[in-house]
């Protein structure tokens, strides 16, 4: 495991997809859990002793350091054991270590399944949900990476929450639609039932989300609107819909859902408009033959490597 990525954990520095590194890691072997530890007391020496090249030291320099520093021994002591407690709390359930299970779903595909706790869940294309084999008695948390429909159980002795990259949503039982690809910029979640707290990375900036509202998270700043057509969400039926949607924003859904690059080359379709829906089944093809029937442009495949030219 990279130090850097430890040291930013017991700073509370890590990030979320960097956190589920390091708990796969320790649950890979007993010694890696033991290296966990070690750093950490290092680290809190650190902290409390002075400045030290962390990288540079060996074990024995550390333990010198901390013989000659003997007043105190007693501070990291405490240190050492918050970061003990920590540990098990993160990445340990009552019952012991986190099993958890990894579902990814490919290109032009989507997935529906029922989670332990029988909250149904539809994974749209593209998409990476993990979730605990059993989940703990306390809270249901599962980790996505791409959109996921969940209608959630109600267990309001513990939340479920969805974490991503941008931030968590957590709930205790509702409805709701959650859009987090790592490589979009935009953070969205769709509450049609029940309701949900959105929480950004920083555990101070929230928002409690009512039924038939759309909030999005991007850069740090939330904004609030209101559902104005359910069409989008008959994703889960295999249809892709678009309500008045630009152009170079259909082709970047399509990129999405097909996972093949488009490249628009034609200026005038950037100004097009377009309202309809698309199957998934049908495949790009078919739905660029669609399109054409209200845009004109005409479209070149590049099969070795995968991109549409649209002309």
């Amino acid at each position: 495991m990279e130090k850097e990525i430890l040291y930013r954990f017991f700073d509370g520095l890590a990030s979320t997809r960097e956190q589920e590194k390091i708990k796969e890691w320790m649950e890979a072997s007993g010694e890696n859990r033991k290296e966990f530890l070690d750093e950490s007391i290092f680290h809190n020496s650190v902290l409390l002793l002075g400045d030290v090249k962390k990288k540079r030291m060996t074990r024995r320099d550390r333990l010198f350091t901390l013989v000659t520093n003997l007043s105190k021994v007693a501070a990291i002591v405490l240190a050492v054991l918050a970061i003990q407690y920590v540990y098990k709390t993160q990445f340990w359930r009552e019952e012991g270590p986190l099993a958890m299970q990894t579902i990814m779903v490919p290109a032009g595909q989507r997935v529906n399944l029922v989670l332990p706790d029988g909250t149904d869940v539809w994974l749209n294309a593209r998409t990476t949900l993990r979730y605990p084999v059993n989940f703990s008695t306390k809270n249901r948390e599962v980790w996505l990476d791409g959109e996921g429909y969940f209608d959630v159980t109600k267990n309001e002795k513990a939340p479920f929450m969805v974490a991503t990259d941008r931030g968590v949503v957590e709930v205790t039982g509702t409805e709701l639609n959650v859009e987090a690809y790592s490589f979009k910029k935009a953070f969205v979640t769709t509450l049609l039932s029940g309701r949900a707290k959105v929480i950004a990375n920083d555990p101070e900036q929230f928002i409690v989300m009512e039924p038939d509202t759309k909030v999005k998270l991007e850069q740090g700043v939330f904004t609030v609107d209101s559902i104005c057509d359910y069409n989008y969400y008959r994703w889960t039926e295999g249809l892709i819909c678009f309500r008045k949607e630009p152009f170079e924003s259909i082709m970047e859904e399509l990129e999405r859902y097909f996972g093949i690059r488009v490249e628009v080359k034609n200026e005038q379709v950037k100004s097009s408009f377009y309202t309809g829906k698309l199957r998934h089944s049908d495949g790009i093809d078919y739905a660029l033959r669609v399109l054409q029937n209200d845009i004109p442009f005409h479209y070149r495949r590049d099969e070795e490597n995968q991109i549409i030219y649209i002309l």
